[in-house]
């Protein structure tokens, strides 16, 4: 680091679960898969950097956005320890990201499409539906939403 960390630097984990909205748990949970790791006191207590605050918000947008924990994981691993990440380092993320996030937007579209069309058309069975599984060739593929999905 290239300077001393000052006590406005850290944040306890009681602030960082109040302003993230998160429970200390969820924040002890996030510190077990290593997602984020806190500094320590002398008497062993957990304190955070305030760019740690960032990274709890990526964590929450990256998992509303359906990223798994170990996407999420390799995406966090990829910024500065010790030092606030720059415009730059969450810039790289957010192109990483980018096709993951417009592939899961095409998939929602076209189930959005789809389950209009199946629950339109009234017969509610994919052994009959004469739309998308004539002749029910997608059971023998296995179990699941294939066509939805």
């Amino acid at each position: 680091m290239s300077r001393a960390l000052s006590h406005k630097d850290l944040i306890t984990i009681g602030e960082m679960a109040r302003r993230t909205g998160l429970s200390v748990s969820a924040i002890r949970f996030y510190e077990d898969k290593r997602l984020i790791e806190p500094l320590r006191t002398s008497g062993n207590q957990r304190r955070f950097l305030r760019s740690d605050l960032r990274r709890v918000s990526f964590i929450l947008i990256a998992q509303q956005l359906g990223l798994s924990l170990s996407e999420i994981d390799e995406e966090l691993r990829k910024l500065p320890h010790g030092r606030t990440p720059t415009a730059r380092d969450w810039r790289a993320i957010s192109v990483s990201i980018r096709a993951r996030i417009e592939a899961r937007i095409a998939q929602l579209e076209r189930t959005r499409d789809r389950l209009d069309g199946c629950i339109g058309c009234g017969c509610l069975s994919l052994e009959k539906c004469a739309i998308y599984n004539p002749g029910d060739r997608l059971g023998a593929q296995g179990p699941g939403p294939r066509q939805v999905l």
